[in-house]
């Protein structure tokens, strides 16, 4: 195999090698199905069962959610109020974007510039939800998400989050104990993720958003050991779109746009995005090795040519060349010469 060969391929295995290794969390959430901490149908009482009541408690009864101030749209006040009614011996607590920075100063200053930096406020919607779970416990629960039923089942366990499909999870609701370490690792991993990537649903979803929670939630996986540190994971199922599920979903999705849309249209194409992604690469691949070849004959040429003009030159003139050389060095040697004396 020739040297030129050899290199190409190692410079485009390292190149892969790097890329692997920056997304590998990112990657294997392609392969996470949330089972191995699933919560099992069979283990959530039916509504209005008895065995609700002889179920431990763990997270508080308080429901948090988020809005810019306290008018709540027409289309989600039915949600609200829905859950709200559903759970009138629950603490009720709605974080406007005023009640939501007065906190961050107070119990976390340390995150307030960050907090106050975030170019989109759904960055400061998604955060808070984080914090107020860290600090007080509760359920989070979206304002497009309203309550079908009491949420008394979810209070059984640590901290809980919901499967979204196909894979990770979602941050519209959630419950926790106060100071859990799983929500204690994500407001700690906050700033670091605090960066722009270009289009702004990239940057909300890998920030603050989804995506963030469900790359750190895929990291705390593999450290978390006793039972109190697990997260439980909702199943689509239990979650919405049925008599026995927890939530109506009527969803806003108000701060999407255009980026967010096209987004969307890649993820119903998959598919033909995948199978376009390889031939585009087949492509690029096959430019590249065609614009090494070329660049490592040309370079072989040009060697081979002065080889075969050094060869064919007659005696005397290459005699005359390596004259020409010696008293070119004489004379730099004569030059620095004052310097080393």
């Amino acid at each position: 195999m020739r040297r030129g060969t050899i290199i190409f391929l190692v410079i485009n295995l390292l190149v892969i090698g790097l890329l692997i290794n920056a997304f590998s969390t990112l990657i294997s959430l392609l392969f996470e199905d949330g089972s191995a901490d699933a919560i099992h149908r069979a283990e959530i009482p039916a509504p209005g069962s008895d065995l609700i009541d002889n179920r431990t408690q763990l997270i508080p009864k308080i429901i948090h959610q988020t809005y810019i101030n306290t008018s709540i749209p027409e289309q989600w006040k039915p949600g609200q109020q829905s859950c709200i009614d559903l759970h009138p011996d629950y603490e009720y607590m709605l974080w406007t974007d005023e009640k939501s920075r007065a906190f961050i100063a107070a119990e976390y200053p340390w995150f307030l510039e960050t907090f106050d930096n975030y170019p989109f406020p759904i960055q400061r919607a998604d955060a808070i939800r984080y914090f107020v779970l860290a600090y007080y416990g509760g359920i989070y629960i979206d304002l497009d998400d309203g309550c079908n039923r009491r949420l008394d089942p979810l209070l059984s366990y640590p901290a809980w989050l919901r499967f979204t499909i196909p894979t990770g999870i979602s941050n519209d609701a959630m419950g926790s104990v106060p100071q859990h370490p799983f929500f204690l690792r994500v407001i700690e991993s906050l700033q670091s993720y605090s960066r722009n990537w270009g289009m702004p649903y990239i940057t909300v979803m890998y920030s603050t958003g989804p995506l963030f929670l469900s790359v750190v939630w895929k990291e705390y996986i593999g450290v978390a050991r006793e039972a109190a540190e697990r997260v439980r994971i909702l199943m689509p199922g239990d979650y919405k779109g049925h008599s026995w599920s927890f939530f109506n979903v009527v969803k806003g999705n108000s701060w999407h746009g255009k980026d967010a849309q096209t987004i969307f249209w890649m993820g119903r194409h998959w598919m033909l995005l995948t199978v376009a992604g390889f031939a585009i690469a087949a492509v690029v691949g096959g430019c590249l090795w065609w614009s090494w070849t070329i660049w490592v004959m040309r370079r072989g040429n040009t060697a081979a040519r002065r080889r075969a003009l050094w060869r064919r030159a007659p005696s005397k003139e290459r005699y005359e060349l390596v004259d020409r050389m010696a008293a070119a060095h004489g004379t730099i040697v004569h030059l620095l010469w004052p310097l080393y004396d």
